[in-house]
């Protein structure tokens, strides 16, 4: 089963609030937005935003400039059926992150909680930091968020790669700043926990 199939099934067969990433709120990512961004206009893209709630929250503090990118078309068309008109304001992009051409220096911010940990090959990894390096805007903001150190080893059918930051910082390279990083523990649906690493960093 392709990766496109994978996903299209899992968004397709279990509600949102059933997935074990399901939090109501993204507020670590939200937060890190809000302080990162320049004005309501900065150009902020979601990467694998699947069907969370940030891009409704975004919406709701007033920002008008955002893209959501998913490999799952069911995920998005999920997130346009909860958003009902308001859809209309989103850049909708259905893609693989490791295949798509996105406009080059068309972003202030980058945002991506749980697909860089699902990258197991090398080169999967290093095709989306050169998306990264295309995709943002000189001084671009880039927060990436994977399983940490003590997170899962597989999710949802698949196996993850776990980081500490110093290794995810790695893979992205000298061009991209390490500002912090922190580790959240997620409370899944189940009553499990699971460690995530947040780093932000600025590209140069």
């Amino acid at each position: 089963m392709s990766k496109t199939s994978h996903w299209d099934k899992v968004y397709s067969e279990k509600a949102p609030d059933t997935v074990s990433w399901y939090a109501p709120h993204l507020d670590k990512s939200l937060a890190l937005i809000e302080r990162t961004a320049e004005s309501k206009d900065a150009a902020i893209i979601d990467v694998g935003g699947g069907e969370a709630t940030l891009i409704d929250d975004l919406l709701a503090r007033g920002y008008r400039d955002l893209s959501m990118l998913d490999i799952s078309q069911a995920a998005i068309d999920g997130c346009k059926k909860r958003l009902g008109d308001a859809a209309d304001r989103i850049s909708w992009l259905a893609a693989d992150i490791t295949q798509v051409e996105l406009p080059a220096q068309r972003y202030d911010i980058w945002h991506d909680r749980a697909v860089f940990h699902f990258l197991t090959e090398a080169w999967q990894r290093e095709a989306y930091v050169r998306q990264v390096i295309r995709a943002m805007k000189p001084g671009g903001n880039v927060i990436v968020a994977t399983f940490g150190p003590e997170g899962p080893l597989s999710c949802s059918g698949l196996e993850t790669v776990r980081y500490d930051s110093d290794g995810l910082h790695g893979e992205f390279g000298e061009r991209f700043k390490l500002v912090e990083s922190a580790i959240e523990l997620h409370a899944t649906p189940f009553g499990s926990t699971q460690q995530f690493l947040y780093c932000y960093c600025k590209v140069a």
